[in-house]
């Protein structure tokens, strides 16, 4: 059994790794099932290469859904573009430039969706 420096368990042989906030095991966290985060409801789409070393990236923001319906979405354009990619700090990496494809996948959804960007 580990105890992080805050004074949280955060390892237990029975139930795995454990949330340090509210010492449920992760599977069952409740402080990460953050609600979904306030914007003006538009979905972002740009394209980016800054501090990536010349390899551009599609980040799409402002989708306001929160933890796995966000991480569903990611991987759901991912397969659609059918290239690699991540979600990071709410917000969605997919790897080249995908930008109009991803706009008309959005728009699709449902979503509001506009270009940033140049």
């Amino acid at each position: 059994m580990k105890k992080h420096a805050g004074g949280g368990l955060v390892y237990s042989t029975e139930h795995g790794r454990m949330c340090p906030a509210c010492r449920a095991p992760l599977d069952a966290c409740v402080c990460q099932a953050a609600a979904a985060p306030a914007g003006d409801g538009i979905v972002r789409v740009r394209h980016e290469t800054k501090g990536r070393k010349g390899k551009g990236v599609t980040v799409v923001s402002g989708v306001p859904l929160a933890g796995s319906e966000l991480l569903a979405l990611g991987k759901q354009l991912k397969a659609r573009c059918s290239t690699g990619g991540t979600v990071k700090d709410g917000q969605i990496e997919i790897q080249g430039e995908h930008v109009a494809l991803l706009m008309a996948e959005l728009q699709k959804q449902g979503w509001t969706v506009k270009r940033s960007g140049g």
